[in-house]
């Protein structure tokens, strides 16, 4: 490619550059960048760059970087994405924006940093872009981390990518079944802490009795059976990332003693003297509406701040149909690495009707089972769970007649009590009813279709 010489203002000194020179200067950068103009098109690249993108594009004596990275005719704002360069127009300010990239290596998810240069009279002239390759999330199959491409997965990763080289606690919300853990892992695996350790912690499986011995350790003879000093997960976790799962379910008497923690980041082992610093970062997930806890005085507010830095939603199945192919090719591949299972188009579209109230643990066992009732590893819909199917109840069905308002309630309730798992004030949060109405409705059901509200 061939561009003309190119002339900076004040912040380059007024100097003229050549294009290979500009080339050379963009090598100082280990990852992908490139300079452009306001019109997009790229006035010189470093090699990162061109080895990765513009393989493709080497007969184009003009290439525009929405032509390199997304094939686009069009700038990315007119086909729908968010475009870092608009707002460096706008703002004047350094932007960044996550987006999706077609490379020589296939499609990657890829942070866009965009550094806007000025010309004498402040005016925005040229573009410094940098891209950061993600490589703890794939747009291809993978057994295992994360696997997605839909715009909500894409806000995920987004978040991910903002809090990772920081050390400010993150509290990841969301349905049980969207894959805390895995995302909890994906902001370790992105920090500076990656190469000490994860460790995990469930806390609904903490006891008060357990609490201070699993998570602080204890010294020989602190208590019956106590027979060799052993450490606790905080010091296990030294240099790395402690991931409390479902903290909503630590006991309110013991929340004091994780504060303390937080907040003095020194501990003892149970029987021990001697002060011993923490050192780890600090992830928390729930499952639960943790505001409410926090209203109903069922979770400390002190420790609600000190959790919440920086919350991240993880969203629901259903809120990225879109990653559905992609999330089940992945799993045949975790149910059996050694046979090639299929999926018939039928079946798929019947997966995509789905909403999923177990998430992507729910989707995993209905391919699990589907699987197995195959006899030739291709799942069609006779394979899946009647309520996945088209053989499902009239409440899952298209609506071909009108009917009074009264049945289609009673069947959507009805359906309601075969599918959530949670108690009846999660169920009357997510209908957006009081408790007390949503009994009196089901109270009101026909006998043979009223039954146990949790």
């Amino acid at each position: 490619m061939t561009y003309g010489t190119t002339t900076f203002g004040h912040n380059w000194h007024k100097m003229t550059f050549k294009p290979e020179t500009l080339n050379q200067l963009l090598n100082a950068f280990n990852e992908p960048a490139i300079l452009m103009d306001r019109e997009y098109v790229i006035v010189a690249s470093n090699k990162a760059y061109r080895d990765r993108y513009i393989e493709a594009h080497k007969r184009k004596k003009v290439l525009r970087c929405y032509e390199a990275s997304h094939h686009y005719k069009k700038p990315c704002d007119q086909e729908g994405e968010s475009c870092p360069l608009k707002r460096c127009l706008v703002n004047k300010t350094v932007e960044r924006d996550l987006h999706l990239h077609h490379t020589n290596q296939g499609e990657e998810h890829v942070d866009v940093e965009l550094t806007p240069i000025f010309d004498d009279d402040g005016e925005v002239q040229y573009f410094l872009e940098k891209l950061h390759h993600i490589d703890n999330a794939s747009t291809s199959p993978k057994a295992d981390g994360l696997v997605g491409k839909s715009p909500s997965f894409q806000k995920l990763l987004h978040m991910i990518q903002r809090v990772a080289k920081s050390d400010a606690s993150v509290l990841l919300l969301g349905e049980s079944g969207t894959g805390k853990e895995l995302v909890a892992k994906a902001v370790h695996d992105a920090s500076a802490r990656c190469n000490k350790p994860f460790v995990p912690v469930d806390c609904s499986g903490l006891t008060e009795s357990l609490f201070e011995s699993e998570l602080f350790g204890y010294e020989k003879g602190a208590f019956t059976g106590a027979k060799n000093q052993t450490i606790g997960l905080v010091e296990s976790a030294r240099g790395g990332t402690l991931f409390l799962d479902e903290t909503g379910d630590i006991p309110f008497p013991l929340q004091v003693k994780l504060l303390r923690l937080l907040e003095t980041r020194v501990y003892r082992r149970v029987g021990g003297v001697e002060l011993i610093k923490a050192d780890f970062r600090l992830i928390s997930a729930t499952h639960k509406n943790i505001i409410n806890m926090v209203d109903e005085k069922a979770f400390r507010q002190d420790l609600y701040y000190r959790i919440n830095t920086f919350p991240i939603q993880l969203p629901s199945l259903k809120e990225r149909v879109e990653d559905l192919p992609l999330l089940i090719e992945s799993l045949f591949s975790r149910i059996d690495a050694n046979e090639k299972i299929t999926i018939t188009d039928k079946a798929l579209k019947c997966l995509q009707q789905y909403d999923y109230p177990g998430n992507i643990r729910e989707l995993y066992n209905i391919i699990q089972r589907a699987a197995l009732l195959s006899d030739d590893n291709v799942i069609d819909e006779q394979h899946l769970p009647e309520e996945c199917s088209h053989r499902s109840t009239t409440a899952a069905q298209p609506f071909q007649h009108i009917v009074p308002l009264r049945l289609v309630e009673e069947d959507y309730l009805r359906w309601v009590q075969k599918h959530f798992k949670g108690d009846n004030r999660a169920l009357a949060e997510k209908l957006g009813v009081s408790e007390r109405t949503l009994y009196r409705k089901i109270s009101s059901l026909p006998e043979d279709l009223s039954g146990p509200m949790g």
